[in-house]
């Protein structure tokens, strides 16, 4: 088996592509093993699609499935491009829908969609207490900003797991700063953990900042990798921006992993 690794933000995921739909989730939790693995927060299969480039099977480090993930997105349209499977501009179809992504160098676009805005409400708790938002940019997301850069958790506690179980979803601590730009973590299922980033948390927070904090239709948000990334809003979806990062090729034997 030929995989090759990419991240994108510092979020790392292995990418083949193949002919046959099955259930690779045991596969995907050996694979992404961090000790006994070749080691990445998700492994992406792509498929034929006789409408699209492709379509994919996304699936955590854990072997959980999810329906969509921004920075696997990019990095997955990086590879598409590189391996002559799809043009510099095309759809691929995920379990949350059609995904338009661009590709210009090391920079790649995704088209994440629509978001849904699904409920808001007053949490009171250690450290975070206030409102929170939860909405669905193709995965669901809890929402809550701190008035200080410090308040931002720089690893997983007993709070976020126990929000993250509580409602379903991922949690994401954000702070706006002085000049605009958005510092955030996200709490990601299926990892357990706070990530170096989060495409569809990233787009969370840009959208409730948007909606409620007078952030404009366009804003650079800042993730625990400290890369820039660029989101934006055209005629109501969100606009996923940053470089991927080719990290190699990687030879492994999938037989001892079934």
């Amino acid at each position: 088996m030929v995989l090759h690794k990419y991240s994108g933000s510092g979020n790392d995921f292995l990418i083949y592509h193949s002919f046959t739909h099955q259930d690779r989730s045991a596969l995907a939790k050996a694979l992404c093993d961090r000790h006994f693995g070749i080691g990445a927060d998700g492994l992406v299969v792509l498929l034929p699609h006789s409408q699209y480039a492709y379509q994919w099977e996304f699936y955590n480090s854990d072997g959980s499935g999810a329906k969509m993930c921004g920075n696997a997105s990019r990095c997955v349209a990086h590879y598409a491009y590189m391996m002559g499977l799809a043009p510099a501009k095309h759809s691929f179809l995920s379990a949350a829908g059609v995904i338009e992504v661009s590709v210009k160098g090391d920079s790649v676009i995704s088209n994440l969609g629509d978001y849904r805005m699904l409920k808001q409400m007053d949490l009171s708790m250690q450290d975070y207490s206030g409102q929170w938002y939860l909405l669905d940019t193709g995965v669901a997301h809890m929402v809550h900003f701190v008035d200080t850069f410090s308040k931002l958790p720089s690893s997983k506690n007993p709070v976020l797991s126990e929000l993250r179980h509580t409602y379903n979803a991922n949690i994401n601590i954000a702070h706006i700063q002085a000049d605009g730009t958005i510092a955030v973590c996200t709490y990601e299922k299926g990892v357990e953990d706070i990530t170096l980033a989060c495409g569809t948390g990233m787009a969370a927070v840009f959208a409730c900042a948007h909606l409620y904090y007078n952030i404009p239709a366009q804003a650079t948000l800042i993730p625990p990798s400290q890369e820039k990334l660029s989101l934006s809003l055209s005629d109501g979806k969100i606009l996923y921006g940053g470089k991927v990062k080719y990290i190699g090729v990687c030879l492994s034997d999938q037989n001892k992993y079934e």
